[in-house]
């Protein structure tokens, strides 16, 4: 006798809708390692398709990613210098929300030098990469524009003409390359009814200083309000000379005034304390809850389908089967309820996580910790069932 094979004879649809009701439970419990697997993917994929060893930052600042950090362009010069760097190149990362042909389009604009190349594409599924120094720039295929899409930021048209695929930016926004001077342009230059109100306040402040002086202050008042200083990056990019010691050169930076260096992997460890962090412990508190759901629903499947077998469970007792048989029909049937779940909630996954918002990335080792889980949440939900069936009396089976 099989209980499983039993229930599957005699009431296919309700095992059948079991086994789905937990393979779902089991593909949130898996989405949720994928969701935190995400996390990390998309809080490292800019870091780590950089190119840079090395992030020079405003002092004291966990820029560009965790925190803000502003420094002028021309500090490259003065990096590019310490012995031991073989190019040092600016780069500019915010984020921006417009609209766009009826939706709301959110990216992360990156910008970068293009001689250098660091912290630009490095792969480019479709097209070509950044060939002009204005009015290019390379999307994720994520954002939905196709090749030849001009897309209106600031004052100017921008045209598509490559397609990046998995570059996201921590928050899950993908990422849109730039030029360096249009993602300072689109960033920093006011459209025309902001210099004018500029230009007006401006003015008004030169007057009450300057009375005496109206062509003076009229002048001043247009150089300020009309002149935003664009030289301005979010960090200094360095790629180093190979065999050098990334640390050392970071320590020696750091040395200077108003600057500090991190290595790779320092800017990595930043990114994953801090953005990542509480992520992963939310996710996991979700985890360890469904999991907890998924045990108490299967233990409550599997008493309920041994308390409808203890007739033949009594019957199996009066012809002298030992208790091991009775514990291992009803385990079988847990584990059989268990493992089709566990198929149900890969087949499940494998359709939908292309689908979800952010991105669920799912390892072969979750997978194979998932099964294990399983297995042992079947042996530990079964523990009432076989409770239950090793306290009927051998009578039972003919008194009912």
């Amino acid at each position: 006798m099989n209980l499983a094979v039993r229930d599957l004879r005699r009431r296919p649809g309700r095992f059948a809708l079991s086994c789905v009701g937990v393979g779902l439970l089991l593909t949130l419990v898996l989405s949720y390692s994928g969701i935190y697997n995400g996390f990390v993917y998309e809080a490292l994929a800019l870091i780590n398709r950089s190119g840079a060893d090395l992030w020079v930052v405003q002092r004291d600042t966990r820029g560009p990613f965790a925190e803000q950090s502003r420094l002028p362009q021309d500090v490259r010069y003065r990096m590019a210098i310490v012995p031991g760097v073989a190019a040092a190149s600016p780069y500019i990362f915010y984020l921006i929300q417009r609209p766009w042909q009826g939706r709301s389009l959110r990216l992360a604009v990156v910008g970068y030098d293009l001689h250098s190349g660091l912290g630009g594409p490095t792969e480019i599924v479709s097209g070509r990469g950044i060939a002009q120094a204005h009015y290019e720039l390379v999307a994720d295929v994520k954002l939905n524009l196709p090749i030849g899409t001009k897309l209106h930021l600031g004052l100017n048209d921008y045209t598509v003409v490559g397609l990046t695929h998995g570059v996201m930016s921590s928050s899950g926004d993908p990422v849109a390359f730039f030029s360096l001077a249009d993602a300072q342009e689109i960033q920093f230059v006011k459209d025309n009814w902001a210099i004018r109100d500029l230009r007006e306040r401006a003015s008004a402040a030169y007057r009450n200083a300057l009375p005496t002086q109206p062509t003076l202050s009229q002048q001043l008042a247009s150089k300020f309000a009309d002149n935003p200083d664009l030289h301005t990056a979010n960090a200094i990019l360095i790629r180093l000379d190979p065999g050098v010691d990334s640390r050392a050169v970071a320590e020696q930076i750091g040395r200077w005034k108003y600057f500090t260096a991190y290595t790779t992997e320092q800017q990595s460890q930043l990114m994953l304390a801090g953005t990542v962090e509480r992520g992963r412990r939310q996710t996991l508190l979700f985890r360890i809850f469904l999991t907890l759901a998924a045990t108490v629903i299967i233990a409550q499947i599997i008493y309920t389908m041994t308390l409808e077998k203890l007739k033949p469970i009594a019957l199996l007792k009066l012809i002298g089967a030992p208790n091991r048989t009775i514990v291992g029909l009803v385990l079988q049937e847990s584990l059989a309820l268990g493992l089709i779940a566990y198929v149900v909630a890969l087949l499940v996954g494998s359709w939908t996580y292309d689908k979800w918002p952010r991105l669920v990335l799912v390892q072969t080792t979750d997978k194979l910790i998932l099964l294990v889980m399983v297995v042992g949440i079947c042996i530990l939900a079964s523990a009432m069932g076989v409770r239950r069936a090793l306290r009927v009396e051998p009578g039972a089976a003919l008194t009912g």
